[in-house]
């Protein structure tokens, strides 16, 4: 997996003296030091810090001014041959104006210089006091001491190829329109923030959820430095918060009121923000609103090695790992799913559904999601039909489940052997039945799907459909079987999901008799029991040995759909995500199948019903994906 892929970021908070610039250089240098040995190659330091926020006054004081100047100096000395983008920020003298800045250093440089847009002036902030708003500064240059002709104005972006940085001091983040808002919209996709926010009670909660709203609104990377406690003087104290945010989801934070030099580091993904980018709309067409025209510094890293890939990569994507964020994930899923059912039932006006079950986790939720769907439209559970259909694979354990299940649960409970009727037809296509191939398989899925059709027209009841989504992206249905139904409430919830879901209903909305059904059917084998069964009646045909693990699949599904990965990407992530689970060439195999699958099967997502949407991702033809059913997947094989 090439490295330029990631780079790793740093959020700083050194321990500083209140107007002692040597002293504060000298513990950025620590600190940078530190971000390099973790191999961060953009490392961004609180407001202020080459001088300490607090000063008051003493920013009127050309001394003060003067040595913040040459602390500067001190640092671009410093990070020469370094490779590595600092942000710092100090005081910037221009004749009768004082501005707050942050300075992009690199490689002994000062790469551009941006203004605090805004200044704060209330409670109990008196910037204005000592500091000039920036906003309105654009295409402008300043000398200062030691270098010539400096880059200055809100409308700099810092460039590095793939990677492009932008910068914004604190209060410009609570403002109504971030600058970062206009930066990203520009092509920043890290933005640092230079910051020195005081505690009070709750104001973390806040601030974390802007930083983290922001990287969201923003697709980009966020990178959060504020103040430490050092900084703590007369009214006000000071926290340290560190945060570094990506896309909405925080992926570093530290502990706030530390007493000494600290350094927190991620690994960012840079190609997925800019994925994400070509891919949402509304962020293109937002790129007009960008009110100048942004001035792009070009510099290039020697190297983006981010060192050890400490990165969480989770094995489960579609789950929470949170088991309070999964219940409520569980209780959103469901509710949608039975929303959705019931305006179905309502704007047909039919009053029956038609459920086939068969002691698996998928029937059983759809059945779940219809049960509760009658009950909030006050309609019997009578009204449900629910049938099995057992064949040449049912076994035991799967018809007791679903038999107890329907009664349990007071439905319209049918049993319909398809035995016979398979071997009559097996008969009058010419099919042996001893020959347990394809046909063999797809007969009695077709057999089962058909006589589902037809009782939902003699009782004037819609089919409720059961595949999940993650068969929908392997095509691991009958065409015109078990794959087509009148409205598919599990068409976006994928199999690693649906395990919970049941688990949910169990222990939060069943009595304890139909729990224990549902319990024993999620430590049932996946099976479509298709096969005949072993002599001794176990199942013979488990999925997961046949097209691979699911928790594998979703994985693959999530990262090609939702984030429009390559394969080697995803393979890359895989290892990562499932280094003690399954080896490099397991993985591999399974999704070069995957890849075959979803490619060839598109035919039979391009026809299927109408279902709820229910999360990010979505197989749908007439919503979120939309791909030609004869696409080659040569280019994507390749890769593996």
């Amino acid at each position: 997996m090439p490295s330029n892929h990631f780079i790793r970021v740093a959020a700083a908070c050194p321990v500083t003296h209140v107007g002692d610039i040597d002293f504060n250089v000298l513990h950025i240098k620590a600190c940078i030091d530190r971000a390099i040995r973790e191999k961060a190659k953009f490392i961004v330091f609180p407001e202020l810090c080459i001088t300490s926020y607090t000063c008051g006054d003493l920013f009127l004081q050309q001394l003060l001014l003067d040595q913040a100047e040459r602390g500067l100096q001190e640092i671009c000395t410093y990070s020469a041959d370094k490779d590595t983008l600092i942000a710092v920020g100090a005081p910037l003298n221009l004749h009768t104006a004082v501005y707050n800045c942050a300075y992009l250093v690199f490689n002994g440089r000062i790469l551009g210089i941006v203004p605090k847009s805004y200044i704060p002036n209330y409670e109990e902030y008196y910037e204005r006091r000592w500091f000039t708003p920036g906003r309105a500064i654009v295409d402008r240059t300043v000398d200062l001491s030691f270098q010539k002709a400096v880059p200055f104005g809100v409308d700099l972006l810092f460039g590095d190829g793939l990677f492009q940085f932008g910068l914004e001091i604190c209060e410009d983040l609570w403002s109504v329109v971030p600058p970062s808002s206009y930066l990203s919209l520009g092509g920043a996709n890290i933005i640092g923030n230079l910051s020195a926010s005081n505690e009070v009670v709750s104001k973390s909660d806040y601030r974390k959820q802007l930083v983290v709203s922001q990287s969201a609104k923003c697709m980009s990377s966020y990178i959060y430095a504020g103040a430490g406690i050092y900084e703590s003087s007369t009214d006000v104290v000071f926290g340290g918060e560190l945060l570094i945010s990506e896309n909405g989801n925080m992926l570093r934070t530290n502990a706030r009121f530390q007493r000494e030099d600290e350094v927190v580091t991620s690994i960012v993904d840079v190609d997925r923000l800019n994925l994400q980018r070509v891919k949402n709309i509304s962020f293109r067409e937002a790129t007009p609103l960008v009110p100048w025209t942004v001035r792009q510094i070009a510099f290039s890293f020697n190297d983006t090695d981010f060192g050890r890939f400490d990165r969480n990569v989770d094995k489960h994507p579609f789950v929470p790992a949170d088991e309070k964020q999964r219940q409520q994930r569980c209780r959103e899923i469901f509710a949608i799913q039975t929303a959705a059912l019931a305006k179905r039932v309502e704007h047909t006006g039919l009053k029956r559904v038609v459920v086939g079950i068969s002691g698996g986790l998928d029937s059983t939720l759809a059945l779940l999601v219809a049960v509760k769907t009658f009950d909030l439209l006050e309609l019997p559970r009578k009204n449900i039909v629910t049938v099995t259909l057992p064949g040449f694979g049912t076994t035991d354990r799967t018809y007791h489940n679903a038999v107890e299940l329907c009664h349990r649960l007071e439905t319209d409970f049918r049993e319909i052997n398809i035995v016979a009727a398979c071997l009559q037809h097996f008969k009058d296509i010419g099919h042996d039945p001893a020959v347990h191939d394809v046909t063999y398989e797809n007969v009695q899925a077709r057999e089962r799907t058909q006589i589902l059709m037809d009782i939902a027209n003699k009782e004037a009841g819609l089919v409720v459909g059961t595949g999940d989504l993650s068969e929908l992206a392997l095509g691991w249905s009958t065409y015109n079987g078990d794959h087509m139904s009148m409205y598919a409430v599990n068409c976006s919830v994928p199999k690693t999901l649906v395990r919970y879901l049941v688990d949910y209903v169990a222990h939060e909305q069943a009595t304890s008799e139909i729990a224990e059904i549902l319990i024993d059917i999620l430590d049932t084998p996946v099976t479509p029991e298709l096969l005949p069964k072993s002599s001794e009646g176990q199942i013979t045909q488990k999925t997961e040995e046949i097209v691979g693990p699911y928790e594998l699949h979703d994985f693959f599904l999530y990262y090609f759909v939702r984030s429009e990965f390559a394969p080697d990407r995803i393979l890359f992530l895989a290892k990562m995500a499932f280094a003690d689970s399954y080896k490099e060439e397991t993985i591999r195999k399974w999704l070069k199948i995957f890849v075959k699958r979803f490619f060839t099967q598109q035919f039979k997502r391009s026809a299927i019903p109408d279902g709820p949407k229910v999360g990010t991702v979505s197989l749908s033809p007439r919503g979120d994906w939309r791909m030609p059913s004869d696409a080659s997947y040569n280019l994507w094989l390749n890769q593996l």
